[in-house]
């Protein structure tokens, strides 16, 4: 899930065009496309990415068993699909078969509307359903309400994901700094890092990362009965309550104590990436999307992961959705690739180059870096400790959570008015839900 981020303008006039092109397959919405000659396939992650490296070689092999079909792949960028995401669905432009993120604000909201193709039927007779653990079908099956964890599957994921601390081996040691094993202990060697006159965190005020660590300090409070009430909505959320009062009072402490750089409000998560891979910040705490990407450029320092110290439940879940629009008109055609995406060889693949895939040999995985990674991914699922993201329970959520965290990097916000901005539009969509 390495997003290739382009500016939303340029996102618009992107889809904009797209939308005037003529969708490419035969047979009317309701068929399955068997005779379609073409597949248009929309995904947002980086070449050089685990998931990027493993669909072009899922693409390479659903060629070689498709003589005759063309593969039109287009590259997305992420804020694109996520912002137009409805438009594009409910238009005759609409792809083949796309990736999509999971959530009750995303692949549930589309579900809802009607704009994905139930997926129930295939996931049983292709043995998809068979291959994924409970909790990572969690995140691909949805109620009539369009909430995450209902009866039917909307979305195939074929990796898992979860959010972990990034650290450069070097400066830790050039800094007699420990791995901590605590949140104190965390605090501590921030404070020494501080101290030496190096600002500790490299993130993302504009984007995903700055509120995942917002998260991850809430869920130092969380236990799994407040994520079931605040992701699937089984019960009241206090927004003023100690698990989100937390989060929010200690990320903003963070950026008092010089651990998180008041800067980083404007920018996205290319400049943290860039800025930690260049060696210039000790700590990045975001997904494990990057692990495959760090593990090919970074070359100056030695580096490795943890996770958050003290936590047992972890910002974390299925990976992103293969998803086959409504209105595709070549279903069956998606239907077989999504079938490839599983393959022992492709799943494989994705291991060995810093993905965690949901059906692979484990023992195939020959670099110790990677089996750590998927190691701690086994460890928080078999622990029930994925709890999912702070963005997904409404619709438009991931933008109210970036302006609600801004507001507490650059000063703007208490951390009381940011939780009362996070309240209202969840509150909102409870109602319109009839909850």
């Amino acid at each position: 899930m390495v997003r290739s981020r382009a500016t939303l303008a340029a996102g618009a006039l992107l889809l904009a065009a797209s939308l005037g092109l003529t969708a490419c397959g035969s047979n009317g919405e309701g068929d399955d496309g068997a005779d379609a000659k073409s597949l248009t396939l929309w995904h947002y992650e980086g070449a050089n990415s685990a998931m990027g490296i493993a669909w072009n070689e899922a693409i390479n092999q659903f060629k070689a068993s498709h003589p005759g079909v063309e593969v039109k792949f287009e590259e997305r960028g992420f804020e694109q699909i996520q912002q137009n995401a409805g438009m594009i669905l409910n238009s005759d432009s609409a792809p083949d078969i796309m990736e999509y993120n999971k959530g009750n604000a995303t692949a549930g909201l589309l579900s809802k509307q009607g704009l994905l193709t139930d997926l129930t039927e295939q996931a049983r007779s292709r043995g998809w359903e068979k291959a994924l653990s409970p909790s990572l079908q969690t995140t691909a099956k949805y109620s009539q309400d369009g909430i995450m964890g209902g009866d039917k599957f909307y979305g195939v994921p074929n990796y898992g994901e979860y959010v972990m601390v990034y650290y450069n081996k070097d400066l830790f040691a050039k800094h007699k700094v420990a791995v901590p094993t605590s949140l104190a202990e965390f605090e501590t060697a921030m404070d020494t890092f501080v101290k030496a006159g190096v600002t500790p965190i490299a993130t993302a005020g504009a984007e995903y990362p700055a509120h995942q660590i917002f998260y991850e300090l809430a869920l130092a409070k969380a236990d799994r009965s407040f994520v079931d009430k605040f992701e699937l909505y089984k019960g009241k959320v206090d927004f003023h309550g100690p698990e989100l009062t937390f989060g929010a009072q200690t990320f903003a402490d963070w950026v008092k104590k010089g651990y998180i750089p008041k800067t980083s409000a404007s920018l996205k998560a290319e400049d943290m990436g860039v800025a930690f891979e260049q060696g210039k910040y000790p700590i990045m705490i975001s997904g494990s999307w990057w692990f495959g990407r760090l593990a090919k450029e970074i070359n100056k320092f030695q580096w490795g992961t943890f996770l958050f110290p003290g936590n047992k439940l972890h910002p974390g879940s299925s990976g992103n959705l293969w998803v086959v629009p409504t209105k595709s008109k070549a279903k069956k055609l998606a239907y077989d690739f999504i079938d490839i995406t599983m393959k022992p060889e492709i799943q494989n693949l994705l291991a060995n180059n810093g993905g965690i895939p949901v059906a692979a040999d484990l023992s195939k995985i020959t670099d110790p870096r990677n089996k750590e990674l998927n190691d701690n991914f086994a460890r928080i699922a078999s622990n029930d400790g994925l709890a999912f993201y702070s963005d997904w329970p409404a619709p438009g959520y991931y933008d109210v959570n970036v302006s609600a965290v801004q507001g507490l990097i650059n000063g703007s916000k208490t951390p009381a008015a940011a939780l009362d901005q996070l309240a209202k539009p969840y509150q909102e969509n409870l109602s319109n839900i009839g909850k």
